[in-house]
Protein backbone atom coordinates (compact mmCIF):
# COMPACT_ATOMS: atom_id res chain seq x y z
CA UNK A 1 0.00 0.00 0.00
CA UNK A 2 1.50 3.25 -0.92
CA UNK A 3 0.42 7.22 -1.36
CA UNK A 4 1.35 9.32 -4.13
CA UNK A 5 1.16 13.18 -4.25
CA UNK A 6 0.54 15.10 -7.35
CA UNK A 7 4.08 14.89 -8.91
CA UNK A 8 4.03 10.99 -8.42
CA UNK A 9 0.79 11.27 -9.84
CA UNK A 10 1.75 13.42 -12.99
CA UNK A 11 4.76 10.61 -13.69
CA UNK A 12 1.77 8.23 -14.29
CA UNK A 13 -1.12 10.49 -15.78
CA UNK A 14 -0.27 12.73 -18.72
CA UNK A 15 -2.88 15.09 -17.86
CA UNK A 16 -1.97 18.52 -16.77
CA UNK A 17 -4.42 22.02 -15.35
CA UNK A 18 -7.05 22.11 -15.61
CA UNK A 19 -7.69 18.52 -16.15
CA UNK A 20 -5.53 16.98 -13.25
CA UNK A 21 -8.58 15.63 -11.48
CA UNK A 22 -6.45 13.83 -8.98
CA UNK A 23 -4.96 15.20 -6.45
CA UNK A 24 -3.11 12.93 -3.57
CA UNK A 25 -3.85 8.87 -3.65
CA UNK A 26 -4.35 8.12 -0.42
CA UNK A 27 -3.76 4.07 -0.56
CA UNK A 28 -2.73 1.90 -3.42
CA UNK A 29 -3.15 -1.92 -3.35
CA UNK A 30 -2.01 -3.14 -7.24
CA UNK A 31 -3.41 -5.25 -8.61
CA UNK A 32 -7.07 -4.50 -6.36
CA UNK A 33 -7.95 -1.01 -5.51
CA UNK A 34 -6.94 2.67 -5.08
CA UNK A 35 -8.68 5.41 -3.23
CA UNK A 36 -7.76 8.93 -4.00
CA UNK A 37 -8.72 12.67 -3.57
CA UNK A 38 -10.14 15.88 -5.66
CA UNK A 39 -10.24 18.71 -3.72
CA UNK A 40 -13.07 20.98 -5.43
CA UNK A 41 -12.75 24.59 -4.88
CA UNK A 42 -14.40 27.32 -6.14
CA UNK A 43 -11.50 28.69 -8.66
CA UNK A 44 -12.47 25.24 -10.68
CA UNK A 45 -12.72 26.85 -14.65
CA UNK A 46 -16.10 24.64 -14.92
CA UNK A 47 -17.60 26.58 -12.47
CA UNK A 48 -17.65 29.58 -14.63
CA UNK A 49 -20.41 28.35 -16.79
CA UNK A 50 -21.22 25.20 -14.51
CA UNK A 51 -23.62 27.40 -12.91
CA UNK A 52 -22.25 30.55 -12.36
CA UNK A 53 -24.93 31.42 -10.00
CA UNK A 54 -25.32 27.60 -8.24
CA UNK A 55 -21.69 26.20 -8.98
CA UNK A 56 -21.91 22.34 -9.44
CA UNK A 57 -19.21 19.61 -10.91
CA UNK A 58 -20.31 18.07 -13.95
CA UNK A 59 -20.49 14.65 -14.00
CA UNK A 60 -19.22 13.82 -16.37
CA UNK A 61 -15.86 15.28 -14.85
CA UNK A 62 -16.80 13.05 -11.36
CA UNK A 63 -16.36 10.45 -13.93
CA UNK A 64 -13.06 10.99 -15.66
CA UNK A 65 -11.51 11.69 -12.43
CA UNK A 66 -12.75 8.38 -11.57
CA UNK A 67 -10.84 7.16 -15.56
CA UNK A 68 -7.77 9.12 -13.83
CA UNK A 69 -7.56 7.00 -10.56
CA UNK A 70 -8.30 3.63 -12.79
CA UNK A 71 -5.16 5.08 -14.98
CA UNK A 72 -2.83 5.29 -11.71
CA UNK A 73 -4.00 1.72 -10.23
CA UNK A 74 -3.49 0.04 -14.06
CA UNK A 75 0.16 1.35 -13.87
CA UNK A 76 0.85 1.25 -11.19
CA UNK A 77 -0.61 -2.72 -11.21
CA UNK A 78 1.75 -3.23 -14.22
CA UNK A 79 4.82 -1.83 -11.79
CA UNK A 80 5.92 0.58 -14.73
CA UNK A 81 5.39 4.56 -15.53
CA UNK A 82 3.56 4.83 -19.14
CA UNK A 83 6.03 4.53 -22.07
CA UNK A 84 6.33 7.27 -24.86
CA UNK A 85 3.41 6.53 -27.53
CA UNK A 86 1.55 4.83 -24.98
CA UNK A 87 -2.06 6.48 -23.75
CA UNK A 88 -4.70 5.12 -21.83
CA UNK A 89 -7.89 6.10 -22.39
CA UNK A 90 -11.21 5.13 -21.03
CA UNK A 91 -13.34 3.21 -23.17
CA UNK A 92 -16.41 2.40 -21.80
CA UNK A 93 -18.73 3.58 -18.99
CA UNK A 94 -21.51 1.62 -17.73
CA UNK A 95 -24.23 1.36 -15.12
CA UNK A 96 -23.40 5.35 -14.70
CA UNK A 97 -25.30 6.71 -11.59
CA UNK A 98 -25.11 10.15 -10.18
CA UNK A 99 -26.51 10.94 -6.52
CA UNK A 100 -26.07 13.98 -5.61
CA UNK A 101 -24.28 17.42 -6.43
CA UNK A 102 -20.56 18.00 -5.86
CA UNK A 103 -19.96 21.93 -5.27
CA UNK A 104 -17.37 23.81 -4.31
CA UNK A 105 -15.71 23.11 -1.01
CA UNK A 106 -16.16 19.43 -1.31
CA UNK A 107 -13.66 16.46 -1.12
CA UNK A 108 -14.31 14.21 -3.70
CA UNK A 109 -13.25 10.86 -2.64
CA UNK A 110 -12.33 8.58 -5.37
CA UNK A 111 -12.14 4.77 -5.28
CA UNK A 112 -11.50 2.10 -7.84
CA UNK A 113 -11.27 -1.59 -8.03
CA UNK A 114 -10.06 -3.71 -11.00
CA UNK A 115 -12.78 -6.47 -11.52
CA UNK A 116 -11.61 -7.89 -14.51
CA UNK A 117 -8.27 -7.41 -17.10
CA UNK A 118 -8.93 -9.17 -20.64
CA UNK A 119 -6.01 -7.83 -22.70
CA UNK A 120 -5.57 -4.47 -23.51
CA UNK A 121 -9.12 -3.75 -21.94
CA UNK A 122 -9.21 -3.07 -17.69
CA UNK A 123 -12.80 -3.27 -16.18
CA UNK A 124 -13.11 -1.30 -12.94
CA UNK A 125 -15.80 -0.70 -10.13
CA UNK A 126 -15.98 2.64 -9.83
CA UNK A 127 -17.00 5.08 -6.86
CA UNK A 128 -17.14 8.86 -5.76
CA UNK A 129 -17.95 9.82 -2.68
CA UNK A 130 -18.33 13.22 -0.60
CA UNK A 131 -18.55 12.76 3.61
CA UNK A 132 -18.88 9.23 3.28
CA UNK A 133 -21.73 9.27 0.90
CA UNK A 134 -22.20 8.09 -2.79
CA UNK A 135 -22.22 10.84 -5.01
CA UNK A 136 -21.59 8.85 -8.22
CA UNK A 137 -20.88 5.58 -9.41
CA UNK A 138 -20.52 3.30 -12.64
CA UNK A 139 -18.42 0.43 -14.31
CA UNK A 140 -15.28 1.72 -16.27
CA UNK A 141 -13.68 -0.03 -19.61
CA UNK A 142 -9.75 1.75 -19.86
CA UNK A 143 -7.25 0.71 -22.33
CA UNK A 144 -3.81 1.32 -22.54
CA UNK A 145 -3.28 1.53 -26.47
CA UNK A 146 0.39 1.93 -28.29
CA UNK A 147 0.60 4.62 -31.13
CA UNK A 148 -2.20 6.53 -29.28
CA UNK A 149 -0.03 9.45 -29.14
Amino acid sequence: MSSMNVNEIKNYLPHRYPFLLVDRVLECVEGERLTAIKNVTCNEPFFNGHFPSQPVMPGVLIIEALAQATGLLGFRTMGEEPRAGVLYMLVGVDKARFKQQVVPGDQLVLSVELKNRKGIIWVFDAKATVDGKVVASAELMCAAKEGAI
